[in-house]
């Protein structure tokens, strides 16, 4: 928790409960069922809260905007940012529907009322919202072809244009070469100085 107040020091008291009680969640259900690499559930706050967070620190969003995180396994970025922007509407989307039932779980019993969930393929999905965020999911060129339908051409009132969203890792040269649509890529060690985040990337793809 101490990683989230460090960048975040603004919070109010209804957030710090919120981002606390999931420090408390997300273990009791990973015993459960897997949604976070047992090795891993120790850094829930530093590679899955604080990572998901980056996208706050990229752009506030004006209220009322509207977010589709696809793939959000557990409810990443999507619970985290629902619970810092709770003027926004989030619509998480996983295949795997055990996933879902514990982002779902999660949300209820930190009274998360700005989101909503289905369990299946961004296929399926009709709505039409003002971003879409992902970590880790697929190649960028092929995210971008499967949610362009999903992207409302009214604008949003942010200060960017509606598009894409996305938290990757790795060498993205060659990834990023194969997206035609304008873009923006920022290192994660622009936001946080730990360890961890000197070989993630933010990237923005305006559509």
């Amino acid at each position: 928790m101490e990683e989230i107040l460090k960048y975040f020091p603004g919070l109010t008291d209804r957030q710090r409960e919120q981002f606390a009680a999931l420090g408390v969640l997300y273990p009791e259900w990973n015993e459960k069922i897997n949604v976070i690499s047992r090795k891993d559930i120790g850094n829930l706050y530093s590679h899955h809260v604080l990572h998901s967070l980056a996208i706050a620190k990229f752009f506030t969003p004006a209220a009322g905007t509207t977010f589709i995180d696809l793939g959000t396994g557990g409810g990443f970025p999507g619970i985290p940012l629902a619970i810092m922007w709770p003027e926004c509407r989030f619509h998480l989307i996983d295949r795997i529907g055990k996933k879902i039932k514990v982002a779902s779980s999660i949300a209820e019993a930190i009274g998360l009322d700005n989101v909503t969930f289905q369990h299946g393929d961004i296929g399926e999905c009709a709505l039409k919202v003002d971003f879409v965020v992902s970590r880790a999911v697929m190649q960028l060129d092929e995210l971008v072809r499967l949610i362009r339908r999903n992207i409302s051409p009214k604008k949003n009132g942010s200060r960017i244009p509606n598009g894409l969203i996305c938290l990757k890792g790795g060498d993205l040269g060659a990834e990023l070469g194969r997206v035609r649509q304008p873009l923006i890529d920022i290192p994660l060690s622009d936001y946080f100085q730990d360890e961890y985040f000197a070989t993630k990337d933010l990237i923005y793809v305006e559509l």
